[in-house]
This record gives C-alpha cells, structure tokens and sequence, in this order.
C-alpha cells in the first residue's frame, strides 16, 4: 500500500468508516464475490432463480461494462477510484491488457483487505498492480499519470464532485478517459433527496449522498473535462438486483425500495463518460 508523500488527507466519513470497517460489507452474502456493485444484470435470465454464480456474474458484467467505455482511448496506466477488495483491479489487469492498475481506496481496513484478497496476483506481477491510500478528492497522484481513470459504485459516497472533478482531470494526461458508473438522481429535482432518505437506509445514514446528475456532469465540465455524457443503464440493473435482494428480503423492506425508487424516477443508474482535452 502506497501513499505519495505531501498528499493532503481527506476525513472518511462516519458512515463509510462504519460500512467498511471491521464488519465491511463486502463480508455479507448479499455481495458474495467481492465485487461490491448492484450489478449488470443484462445477459442473465431473471425469470428463474438466481444463484451465486449469477451474482457474481453480474458484478463481473458491471466492470466489463465499465473497462469497455473506456475505449477508444489506450494507455498503459489506469487508476480505480474507491476500488474495493481490489477485485475489478484484477479484472482490468488481466481481462484488458493494461500495463499497470492502481486501485485507491480511501479506507485503510479496505486497502488491506485488496492486498490480501490479491496477494496471489501482487505476487505474480509485483510492477503491474498496487494499491494507494487515498479520498477521491484528493489523490496522491502526479498530474497526468493515468491514461484512464474509471470509479464503479463508489461516487454515491463521495462528499465534494467539484474536488473530484478537479482531480480526476488533474491526474489524468491530456487525451486521458474518464468513467463513473453509480447510482444518482436523474435530475435536480429537490425533492429527490428527501424522497430518497424516506426510502433508503443508506440515505437517511448518509452512507449514500443524492447526488444528481446534473450536478456530476456539471463538475466534470468545469473541471475542463470534454464530451462528458450520461448514460442510464438502470434497465440492466435494478430489476435483477432487486430479484436477488428478494432472496433475503420481504417486499416492503427498504432495501427493495431501490427498484422503487428507480420506478418512481427519484434515483437511476448510470454510466458517465469524459475526457481531458489535448492541448
């Protein structure tokens, strides 16, 4: 685990020091695999029962989803921002090709988890996978390091998109891609986050942040970041997420009130691409 010396540290917020500290909810059924996302549920029958390796499946497809928008941009070195147990790393590292993966978590429990979970790997190709300790809003990078930069499911906790935006573009070299994928508010709507905190746990916690979209799109914009488009994709994702979720919970529960949510238009998922301009 690295960290660049003169990085500025960011607080974790309580919420996400609880969530993924010693009882870490990449430790629970409900995210069997390591993968921690919702899921792409696009390629999988729904209308029989689901299994873990569907599951698992689904998380797999939602950072092939991810790597596969980075295109056409190439490059050797790409960054994950919030990465996890470091298992999308291992994907993008042997699935895609690239030269060298950094995966940056802002939690230290989470980073030692990845160089565990990883071990194997990190052991195999010592100069092609590390993991860094770092916020979202403020990386430990150089400017211009990465060729790519991608975030899958982490940009509900982020506290400041402005900061992120900044720095996303900050690290990232000139002709460098950017992808976000996770779950916002389609539009700036302001009743959507009190609608959301009724819902949802993990709003009314603050786990979550009911971000919209307009206001991520907005900040990669003025982050001088180009050709930033929002794609949703919830048809691929809440219904099968929610056909899991009801393996362990009843109707009515809030954590079926995602797919609630997404019906009612107050929260959406969505795949958000940019790009830093050449000079």
């Amino acid at each position: 685990m690295t960290q660049c010396p003169g990085a500025t540290p960011y607080p974790i917020s309580p919420a996400v020091q609880e969530a993924y500290g010693p009882t870490d909810l990449s430790s629970m059924s409900l995210f069997g695999g390591g993968f921690i996302n919702f899921g792409y549920w696009q390629d999988i029958d729904l209308g029989r029962p689901l299994t873990e390796d569907d599951r698992i499946s689904s998380q797999q497809a939602m950072y092939r989803h991810v790597l596969a928008a980075l295109a056409p941009v190439e490059g050797p070195r790409v960054l994950e921002v919030g990465s996890g147990l470091g298992v999308g790393c291992a994907v993008a590292l042997e699935e895609y090709g690239f030269a060298h993966v950094t995966g940056m978590d802002i939690h230290p429990q989470q980073l030692k988890r990845a160089e565990q979970t990883n071990a194997d790997l990190l052991a195999r190709r010592p100069e092609q996978l590390r993991f860094a300790h770092g916020a979202a809003e403020s990386m430990p990078f150089a400017e211009g390091e990465f060729d790519c930069l991608y975030s899958v499911e982490a940009a509900q906790h982020f506290r400041d998109l402005d900061a992120f935006a900044q720095e996303a573009a900050r690290v990232l070299r000139p002709g460098g891609r950017a992808v976000i994928a996770s779950f916002f508010v389609p539009d700036a709507d302001l009743a959507g986050p009190e609608r959301l905190a009724e819902l949802l746990d993990t709003y009314s916690t603050g786990l979550d942040v009911a971000h919209t979209i307009p206001q991520l799109t907005g900040s990669l914009e003025r982050a001088g970041l180009t050709g930033v488009r929002a794609t949703a994709i919830g048809a691929s994702v809440w219904p099968g997420w929610d056909r899991w979720l009801a393996r362990m919970w009843e109707p009515g529960t809030w954590p079926r009130n995602f797919l609630r949510a997404y019906r009612e238009g107050t929260l959406d998922y969505f795949t958000v691409t940019a790009q830093r301009p050449m000079p």
